[in-house]
């Protein structure tokens, strides 16, 4: 058992993002002392780090939510997982191949920058590196 400052220290998880989580029902409501006090239990800590770790693999609260929810009814998670893994690395493979070719058009205005001679530009063009 322990308090929300202690889950913080030990989860290397801010006490604002513990709350919050609570909050949106991504982290399971503690139960309370006499006072009032959150008091967190292990299950709380495999939890974070759960949720950590899913982070860490690109999935959104939202996604996290879910697996969580399938878990607590019953069901093993892991088809769902491995779907929303594949969406995302599909995504990823887009974004990359996005800004390897953003990379391409830099290096050509970089090097068209480079053989520029600024005296060369009229009033009629905002930028002629652009203008290309």
């Amino acid at each position: 058992m322990m308090k929300i400052g202690e889950l913080s220290k030990i989860s290397n998880c801010p006490t604002k993002t513990i709350r919050f989580y609570e909050e949106i029902g991504v982290l399971d409501e503690p139960k309370r002392d006499v006072n009032g006090y959150r008091i967190y239990t292990e299950d709380a800590l495999r939890q974070l780090q759960f949720i950590k770790n899913s982070q860490a693999a690109g999935l959104t609260l939202k996604e996290i939510t879910q697996i969580l929810s399938i878990r607590k009814n019953g069901d093993v998670p892991c088809h769902h997982v491995k779907e929303l893994l594949d969406r995302h690395l599909n995504e990823v493979v887009g974004k990359i191949s996005q800004l390897r070719k953003i990379q391409v058009e830099l290096e050509k205005l970089i090097t068209h920058a480079n053989m520029f001679d600024p005296a060369d530009c009229d009033e009629e063009s905002i930028c002629k590196i652009l203008n290309n």
